[in-house]
């Protein structure tokens, strides 16, 4: 997810103060570096790797001089973050400038014929060759509307791509697919970005284009065309939100945006399908797996090693990363040390990884690019759930358990689970759009001091996760266990005034989880179940049910019933008054 954006003034005024604010207001798009370009006779470029305050303070973008220009801040997927891959990016000749969001899947195929032309790149970024396509075509005396039509017909993949030329000075052009754009008007001129809150100072009045549609934005107003360069007749919506509320799109709070934004971080993810093909074939054979995390991360790891000795037979251990010197001296050089980790800067799973790297091979999966793990690791996956700005963690443990999956799928060559996981979005929407039923549940169990969660098999980890996510954020204690583990302790403290939570999916599991049901019913406890829809088994048995599509087996599950466990512990924050995307003596990322 990069923040984009893209303005020219009615009056001949320098655009770069507006710009620069503009960009600011989407940097929780992306953090790895920012760039802009502005046109006064010839193309300014000014960008660095680094935040917003810091590459400011060195390159001051205020005082470029020009009325149109182009702004970019990077999320990098593509290309570790540098100075040479950030944007904008430049054709050789430096007469194009281009700004992207999205993923190119065949940018290294496009970048092969054009070098072979006698282009020449600076970065390794999939982007760079967006404005050498555009060049192509303009080249062959295409106007620059139909040279950037042009050059996203060869593009695959997704993009929201925003640019200018030497050839067309007084014109931006925008065009996206796959990813999101607004186009926006006010009394000092006309807007595209990626995102409401990088305008909502200047302009309020916001334009959706539809994907393929090409915006074109001049001093004098805005058009849109379609695929066919027809003039497309256009509406705006006025929008009356501050820019914070903006930044969560009219959400309450990030936490309830980003369990949303689930279903796109799982589809997003799934897009890194052919390099984690890769990166099994460049692995080789191992003997050994052992999955090394904290927090969230760790749960979706014990996900993976059910998956990985149930598919593929390969002995897998889960460690703690605090705790994991006392397994490294089993680590070896037919060992797979795998490290989980949002943000790749983890202090104790860094410090565990240097010391695999001594033995074995090392694979990170992590959500952000140029991270210190992406550094130390042999291999990398990223996952792709964009920036979370919310401490508990939510669509990036959905990705991480994507990106699993995917990994443990094609490891096993079990391709019959890689197609389950195309419907994973479906079934994700059909959780959340029953948030208003959800909320109503939750409200039943802010009185609570203790909860337990129940799960067999691949739904332990989604019991570990779902007590997490509640003591997280509403301060109630807690406890995930294995259903089987009740009777070795945890049945004692079970009353009428505990709620239980119990993940009871279709599968291998189901007779002997529902049994541990019927144990905690026969104490009066609160009993709050997910399972699959019409199943009147566990209708009779529970206080309350939330229903999940029976295609949901247990295989999946982790993916898909984590998400009412999410929601609630959300609603059940809201109802004790608690601020979710805050919680008490928690960080986002913990470096020490």
């Amino acid at each position: 997810m990069c923040g984009i954006v893209g303005c020219i003034l009615k009056e001949n005024n320098d655009v770069a103060p507006i710009l620069f604010e503009c960009i600011s207001m989407l940097e929780y798009r992306g953090y790895d570096s920012i760039g802009m370009a502005t046109y006064d006779n010839e193309i300014n470029v000014r960008k660095a790797k680094g935040d917003i305050k810091t590459v400011n303070g060195k390159l001051n973008f205020k005082n470029m001089k020009g009325c149109l220009g182009i702004a970019h801040t990077r999320w990098a997927s593509t290309g570790k973050p540098t100075d040479e891959n950030a944007h904008p990016q430049l054709d050789d000749s430096k007469s194009v400038a281009v700004v992207h969001n999205g993923t190119l899947e065949n940018y290294s195929q496009i970048k092969e014929e054009l070098i072979e032309k006698g282009y020449e790149f600076k970065s390794t970024t999939d982007t760079e060759v967006i404005p050498n396509l555009i060049r192509e075509f303009l080249d062959e005396g295409l106007n620059m509307e139909d040279a950037v039509r042009k050059a996203a017909g060869k593009l695959k993949g997704s993009y929201a791509i925003v640019a200018f030329a030497k050839d067309e000075p007084g014109k931006i052009v925008a065009i996206r697919k796959g990813s999101p754009l607004i186009v926006s008007y006010g009394k000092e001129g006309y807007f595209v970005a990626s995102d409401t809150p990088a305008v909502l100072n200047h302009a309020r009045n916001i334009i959706r284009p539809n994907e393929g549609e090409i915006a074109i934005l001049t001093k004098n107003g805005i058009e849109i065309h379609d695929e066919n360069g027809k003039s497309v007749k256009w509406e705006s919506k006025y929008i009356d939100w501050s820019p914070e509320m903006a930044q969560k799109e009219g959400y309450d709070h990030f936490m309830i945006k980003e369990i949303i934004e689930q279903s796109d971080a799982v589809k997003n993810t799934l897009g890194q399908k052919e390099n984690i093909k890769k990166v099994i074939e460049e692995i080789g054979d191992v003997k050994r797996i052992c999955f090394v995390a904290c927090g969230t991360s760790y749960h979706a790891s014990i996900s993976g090693k059910y998956l990985i000795e149930s598919l593929a037979g390969i002995p897998t251990d889960v460690v703690i990363a605090s705790e994991a010197k006392y397994t490294a001296k089993t680590w070896n050089e037919d060992t797979l040390v795998v490290f989980i980790s949002q943000s790749g800067e983890t202090y104790d799973s860094l410090m565990a990884l240097k010391q695999a790297r001594e033995t074995s091979k090392t694979l990170a999966v992590v959500n952000v690019a140029g991270s210190a793990m992406t550094e130390e690791a042999d291999f990398v996956i990223q996952t792709q759930a964009g920036p979370e700005i919310g401490v508990a963690a939510t669509k990036t443990y959905i990705a991480q358990l994507t990106a699993i999956y995917l990994f443990a799928g094609f490891l096993a060559g079990e391709e019959d689970l890689i197609e389950q996981l195309e419907k994973v979005p479906k079934y994700i929407d059909e959780v959340t759009i029953q948030r208003k039923y959800i909320k109503e549940i939750s409200s039943r169990y802010d009185f609570a001091d203790d909860a337990f969660f129940l799960g067999r098999g691949f739904s332990y980890p989604i019991a570990l996760e779902g007590a997490l996510k509640l003591k997280e954020i509403t301060y109630i204690h807690a406890e995930g266990y294995a259903a089987g583990e009740l009777k070795h302790g945890p049945l004692a403290l079970i009353d009428e005034d505990v709620p239980v939570f119990v993940i009871i999916p279709p599968g291998d599991d189901y007779d002997k989880t529902m049994t541990n049901l019927e144990e905690v019913r026969a104490r009066d406890a609160i009993i709050l179940s997910v399972g699959a829809k019409g199943d009147e088994r566990i209708a009779e048995n529970s206080r309350i049910v939330f229903e999940i599509d029976p295609e949901v087996t247990d295989i999946i599950a982790p993916l898909v019933y984590i998400v009412p466990l999410q929601l609630i512990s959300y609603y059940v924050t809201l109802d004790k008054g608690y601020d979710p995307d805050k919680p008490r003596n928690l960080a986002k990322v913990i470096t020490v």
